[in-house]
């Protein structure tokens, strides 16, 4: 199934994040429709720095090229800002497409932009975003999806976030992606525009975490749990790292730890095993 027949269906699909091709490999396993390639755990996973602009195109897009050697499912890319003006989206998109993605996730911010659940954000003039989301438009060659975002909500309120969301759709946008909304009412508003909606779920952020059963109710198309996976290793690597540190083994710690077998089956080995015994030397 495409991705713009997940997100038509308007079952509020779930679209885990990956920062990595391992937890990209992971989410296909486990049975999820899609991924989302996340921009803040990329930034936090192999920069170690906080999401508040710092990755590049070049850092996106390798990783988005190795997940999709990794995986076959359809790769939601978080393309932030667009890397620049509109004549930077159109190469953005170029590149994104070529790596692999499925989808461009574009946002509003102005520069350097931050985690939408982060206070003191900006957002640029409409006239300086839509240029954006048409050019993403020219330079697409298959049917990449567009999710045009904005964070005016936390700027201007959800009168404003909403009219921007519409006149993004009017540039071309297949789906649009409000941002942070405080409370079930907002999500309900969102959820009545034209074209799918996306939900972002973050773990302590300014989202109420709605179960998935309410949101499709509302009829959002894809939710966003961009970094659950990330939240969970580093609480993980902490616990089991600091148990080593404190008694100088992992024994207090073993049942924490996927078993030899398993970090093998989540690489798939049995597949490089097999392309091993198929083109060995006669």
């Amino acid at each position: 199934m495409t991705l713009r027949e997940i997100a038509s269906r308007r079952k509020a699909v779930l679209a885990p994040g990956a920062a990595n091709a391992l937890f990209a490999r992971i989410i296909e396993d486990l049975g999820f429709e899609c991924v989302y390639v996340t921009g803040a755990g990329i930034a936090n996973m192999a920069l170690g720095a906080p999401d508040i602009g710092l990755t590049t195109l070049d850092d996106i897009a390798g990783t988005v090229s190795r997940m999709a050697d990794a995986v076959s499912l359809p790769l939601i890319v978080d393309a932030d800002t667009g890397f620049g003006n509109a004549v930077n989206t159109f190469r953005t998109m170029k590149v994104l497409e070529r790596a692999g993605a499925s989808a461009i996730q574009l946002e509003d911010q102005d520069f350097p932009k931050r985690c939408g659940h982060f206070n003191g954000k900006g957002v640029i003039p409409l006239g300086e975003m839509l240029p954006k989301i048409r050019a993403a438009v020219d330079a697409r060659t298959r049917d990449t999806l567009i999710i045009a975002r904005t964070d005016a909500l936390a700027v201007a309120g959800i009168d404003v976030a909403l009219e921007r969301a519409e006149a993004f759709v009017e540039a071309g946008a297949d789906i649009t992606f409000v941002e942070a909304p405080r409370d079930a009412e907002q999500m309900r508003r969102i959820a009545t525009l034209s074209v799918p909606q996306v939900a972002n779920i973050v773990h302590g952020g300014k989202t109420p975490p709605l179960p998935q059963s309410e949101l499709a109710d509302m009829g959002f198309g894809l939710v966003l749990y961009a970094n659950a996976a990330l939240q969970a290793a580093v609480r993980a690597s902490a616990t089991v790292l600091g148990s080593l540190k404190a008694t100088g083994s992992l024994d207090a710690v073993h049942d924490q730890l996927a078993s030899f077998e398993e970090r093998q089956a989540a690489v798939a080995k049995h597949h490089w095993d097999a392309l091993e015994q198929r083109f060995k030397p006669e």
